[in-house]
């Protein structure tokens, strides 16, 4: 994902011990977080937090009260965490440290020789810069405004991209480590691609066999401490791409999601660290072929001025050549449930994203069609 020129490391910047950020990473003053505001006395218990839905070991007595639940939060957030999700916690463990061993203690040299090829959106490997951006709009400044991050892109399935070879060994269990939490992940993915869909009322394949076989990405990412907080972002608002992530992050904590109220506003909402648990969050394929029923989470990363943040997203997309369209069986003939996104070839909605910037929903709210 690194973009042109000569890489420049937040790592670096923040360990040389500036008391000011360069300017290319201060944000307009619109999309600066508010750290000290009182939380609104109104916000119900439900709504102070991310959901959390137990999937006990996918029991299949439990199947029913597991899709309600998964639903409801699809519905009001768009995103949720999940426990007892069969994945062994000492893996989830492993992914973290071995990621932050990379960071911290990986010299950079060591690092470099796995440096993202310039120029290239989305090229494996370590970088700091997610954009490329097109000669007219690196006229405008605010699509130059870099996130206060580093990290290390992993291509993981289908198996033909994934090459361990190309992933470091400074941990010697760092490539294992990550091919088996790859493993993982697809069929954690693929259990809960089933279980949105059934919510629906569609048949579990539904999501899973609109979106094809996945093109897997584990990104992990390092927020290095930041001298200025106020006025900058580790990751950009943005929805994800593709059709669905999941996410781990260490307790430094720091990601929030975008929560919609009642009354047509919305507001920030701190996602708290749970070590055992993962972080479901809905893409914007999703919510194309659900037709909008579900959302895609809106989310962003703020800074900490004192204390490094880790987190690990694994991203499932479909191959750029798959055509995304709503599910037929959402749309009724009768236009009383008209399909409300155009269709899109996936390759043509990654090019988008990568040049134009994420910006919130701006990519998916273009596919939108006049009701």
């Amino acid at each position: 994902m690194e973009a042109t020129g000569e890489p420049i490391r937040v790592q670096s910047l923040a360990q040389s011990g500036l008391c000011r950020v360069p300017p290319e990473y201060i944000q307009p003053p619109q999309n600066r977080p508010l750290r000290d505001d009182p939380p609104p006395t109104t916000i119900p218990d439900s709504d102070a937090n991310v959901p959390v839905v137990d999937l006990f070991g996918f029991d299949p007595k439990r199947r029913d009260s597991t899709r309600e639940a998964i639903g409801r939060a699809c519905r009001e957030w768009g995103a949720f965490h999940v426990t007892n999700h069969g994945v062994p916690v000492t893996l989830l463990d492993a992914v973290r440290r071995v990621g932050l061993a990379f960071f911290n203690d990986c010299p950079m040299p060591e690092k470099l020789r796995y440096a993202c090829a310039a120029g290239a959106a989305a090229s494996e490997g370590y970088g700091s810069r997610m954009l490329v951006s097109s000669e007219k709009e690196q006229q405008n400044d605010a699509a130059q405004i870099l996130d206060w991050r580093d990290y290390f892109d992993h291509h993981t399935f289908p198996l033909s991209r994934r090459n361990p070879n190309r992933w470091p060994d400074f941990s010697s269990d760092y490539r294992e480590s990550v091919a088996r939490y790859s493993d993982e992940m697809k069929a954690l993915a693929q259990k809960l691609l089933a279980l949105i869909s059934e919510s629906l009322g569609l048949r579990p394949s539904c999501i899973e066999d609109a979106v094809g076989d996945f093109y897997q990405n584990i990104t992990i990412s390092y927020y290095p401490p930041c001298p200025q907080p106020d006025l900058t972002l580790g990751l950009q608002s943005h929805s994800d791409m593709g059709a669905i992530t999941l996410l781990i992050q260490d307790d430094v904590g720091g990601l929030q999601v975008l929560k919609n109220d009642d009354i047509g506003g919305s507001r920030w909402v701190t996602v708290q660290p749970l070590s055992d648990a993962i972080l479901v969050l809905l893409a914007d394929q999703t919510e194309i072929i659900t037709n909008g029923k579900y959302r895609s989470c809106v989310h962003r990363a703020i800074t900490n001025p004192d204390r490094a943040r880790l987190s690990v997203a694994t991203f499932h997309d479909p191959a750029k050549t798959v055509k995304i369209s709503p599910a037929f069986e959402l749309i009724d003939d009768d236009e009383s449930s008209p399909a409300k996104y155009r269709d899109v070839v996936y390759g043509d909605y990654v090019l988008s994203w990568y040049t134009k910037g994420p910006e919130g929903k701006r990519n998916i709210d273009a596919l939108l069609l006049e009701s």
